[in-house]
């Protein structure tokens, strides 16, 4: 690999699970690392897990970068020069690597049973020393080997590891790393000669495919010394490595697994907008020069810089999730942000588009989620049961409530049905307020309006409801609060 040479980076989810959130920073990593660099991108599916991986998730991984705007050079859907894209389409590849590191003598079949293994652990762990496995079947003859096999004896693959030397890699975010050859010991690489282990795999993967880069989460770096030995007995290139920091709580713990792998569909289903979310993620260990925290697809892929990700953990807060996205909502077009919130409401609300649309200008600047939007917008369409009670404004009479409801009700109905503009209603309608005092009459008049304490102010409601209904809604006040009296 020279340093002209384009660089390719990939992302391998496994599709055991539906698209999580940290499988869409690292893809969204490597994707913008690719686009700064005029590089590849890959998608590559490890799906040697046959018990686990089902094409459900496959597909939903696809569709689910591909709503947030991840497209890949290469991929299991798309093809490209080094495929096939699914692990579990490589098998013969593989058999043939392991196969080559047994003839070389690189690798061995041990059958030491998980007591065995357990009872070394515990003798080393004693003695002070770091578990390793010791190698014991690292000698015996193919002949004892064949022999285990035929007679049903179970046994794993395991690579020979260096003695007495340091494995040394320039981790792009972390700078060097060395780990010394003499805690790693043998290690499993496959579970027989055709079904190799993540390990072996993702090495002979990211050689034959020419990565050039690997760019995934810190929780790998175990695992690079490892696969630097694979490389270097399969005399492969070895890659450039950068490891991207832990997400974490917001008391610095390490996030729970179940808020971490809460999947990518749940937070559509919550009201999160794609752009909001990825606009979050990539703040989420990585920050631009110039801070600026509201980012598209196209100014992060212009601002990028690997030497822009912290080392220490980046801190994941619904907080800040939920301004971006309040932020991406107040942002969005109008026909936009209405085509969206469709998915939101009831089929009914529908059929009254343009109240829809009115009621989406009037609270757009409320919602954090899109999910919100139907309990906030609700008294538009039905203003349900309320209170007489919360007519009054700090204790007044029901009696000034009637008549200031009655004199704003007069006043409203002399108003054009073309004049129901927010600016014109409040225009026309605040001399009168003041006069019966601001509290005393744009209180009661709200609660009229919506029903609720908390709403936004009379103005808009009446903008959205239009003349007929808000006459209509005063009206009922009126009678409800009258019979009480």
């Amino acid at each position: 690999m020279t340093e002209n040479t384009a660089p390719r980076v990939r992302i391998a989810p496994s599709p055991t699970g539906y698209l999580h959130l940290g499988t869409i920073r690292t893809a969204l990593f490597n994707y913008l690392f690719a686009k700064k660099e005029k590089g590849i991108f890959i998608l590559r599916i490890e799906d040697t897990d046959t018990e686990r991986s089902l094409p459900i998730y496959e597909k939903d991984i696809i569709e689910g970068l591909k709503t947030l705007g991840i497209s890949w050079d290469e991929g299991p859907d798309i093809g490209g020069p080094y495929g096939p894209y699914r692990q579990s389409e490589r098998k013969e590849i593989y058999r043939e690597y392991i196969k080559k590191l047994l003839d070389e003598k690189k690798a061995y079949w041990c059958f030491c049973s998980p007591q065995e293994l357990e009872e070394e652990r515990k003798a080393m762990l004693a003695a002070g020393i770091a578990p390793k496995y010791s190698g014991k079947c690292r000698h015996l003859t193919q002949k004892e080997v064949e022999e285990k096999i035929k007679s049903g004896q179970k046994g794993v693959i395991r690579i020979i590891a260096p003695t007495s030397t340091t494995i040394e890699f320039n981790d792009l975010i972390r700078g060097k790393i060395t780990v010394s050859s003499e805690i790693i010991g043998d290690f499993v690489i496959a579970k027989d000669e055709e079904t190799p282990l993540f390990l072996l795999a993702n090495a002979i993967d990211d050689s034959l495919m020419k990565i050039t880069h690997v760019i995934r989460g810190e929780d790998h770096i175990s695992n690079t010394p490892r696969q630097i030995i694979i490389q270097k007995a399969l005399n492969f290139e070895i890659p450039k490595y950068a490891h991207l920091p832990l997400i974490l709580a917001p008391d610095r713990s390490k996030l729970s697994k179940r808020k971490m792998e809460t999947s990518f569909v749940e937070y559509l289903k919550e009201g999160y907008l794609p752009e909001a979310i990825l606009n979050f993620l990539v703040l989420l260990g990585w920050h631009p020069e110039n801070d600026q925290e509201i980012l598209s697809l196209e100014e992060m892929i212009k601002l990028f810089n690997l030497k822009r990700i912290q080392k220490s953990g980046a801190v994941f807060s619904v907080e800040k999730l939920d301004w971006f996205n309040a932020q991406y909502i107040k942002n969005l077009p109008l026909e936009t942000l209405v085509e969206r919130i469709k998915n939101f409401v009831p089929a009914a609300w529908l059929e009254k588009e343009e109240i829809l649309k009115k009621a989406v200008v009037v609270e757009r600047d409320r919602m954090k989620k899109l999910s919100e939007f139907k309990e906030l917008a609700e008294f538009f369409f039905e203003i349900g049961e309320w209170e007489v009670e919360t007519l009054r404004w700090q204790g007044m009479s029901l009696n000034k409530v009637v008549l200031n409801l009655k004199n704003l009700y007069d006043a409203i109905n002399k108003i054009d049905e073309k004049d129901f503009e927010i600016s014109k209603l409040e225009k026309e309608i605040m001399p009168l307020a003041e006069t019966l005092g601001r509290g005393e009459s744009l209180w009661p008049l709200r609660v009229a309006l919506s029903g609720r304490k908390s709403s936004p102010g009379p103005f808009e409601i009446m903008w959205v409801l239009g003349k007929k209904e808000t006459l209509s809604r005063i009206e009922a006040a009126i009678k409800k609060a009258s019979e009480l009296l």
